[in-house]
């Protein structure tokens, strides 16, 4: 099967919560060119609210942003019963590892740097925690 195919024959669900435009636009249309519905938030406010709505099967999530940064994001979803389920990759140019830390102990499944970014790691790490089906 398809593993971007859910168990009800709709695409994966990708959600985006990141502020840089250049980032969002580049990983929105390579995902969108794989097949994936992708959905993009510019903050952490907007990604809660959007994650409520879109219901992800994957967050891909910027820590650094206005109005609501990633660490919060993360808190509110490890807060929610059914929320906290939904696997969360980080990717941020925060290196250090007490953040990388705070974010796994928040929920994240995953931290990329951006500083190090390769498309086809990223690509493999998406589809390996994505759901197998639903």
């Amino acid at each position: 099967m398809d593993p971007r195919l859910r168990g009800d024959d709709k695409r994966m669900k990708i959600i985006i919560i990141e502020d840089d435009h250049f980032f969002q636009n580049f990983y929105s249309l390579k995902l969108k060119d794989l097949g994936y519905e992708v959905e993009v938030a510019n903050d952490g406010k907007e990604g809660i609210e959007k994650i409520k709505s879109f219901f992800p099967d994957l967050i891909l999530l910027d820590l650094i942003m206005p109005v609501k940064d990633g660490f919060e994001v993360l808190a509110e979803l490890k807060a929610d019963p059914v929320l906290s389920k939904l696997p969360v990759i980080v990717f941020s140019t925060l290196g250090q590892e007490t953040d990388i830390k705070k974010a796994l102990d928040l929920g994240a499944k995953l931290y990329i740097n951006k500083s190090f970014f390769d498309f086809d790691v990223f690509l493999k790490s998406v589809v390996s925690h994505l759901p197998k089906t639903k």
